[in-house]
């Protein structure tokens, strides 16, 4: 919170498909694959994949369940 009383929303780290791979134990591929089909929410720029550190722990949540 910020000294004037509003909240200030931090922006979340931006993961490339290697760095979600190596937290899930999983291929690239298998981030890529997801991403494609919509079981992990990410954002496709020209040549690249990102994937929101928030949205990753989500679906590791998801996954707990």
């Amino acid at each position: 919170m910020r000294t004037d009383g509003s909240t200030m929303l931090s922006p979340s780290r931006m993961l490339t498909p290697e760095e979600a791979a190596e937290r899930l134990a999983v291929s690239p591929n298998t981030i890529r694959k997801w991403l494609r089909s919509g079981k992990l929410q990410g954002y496709k720029l020209p040549n690249v994949w990102r994937i929101r550190e928030s949205d990753l722990n989500q679906f590791i949540e998801k996954g707990k369940q």
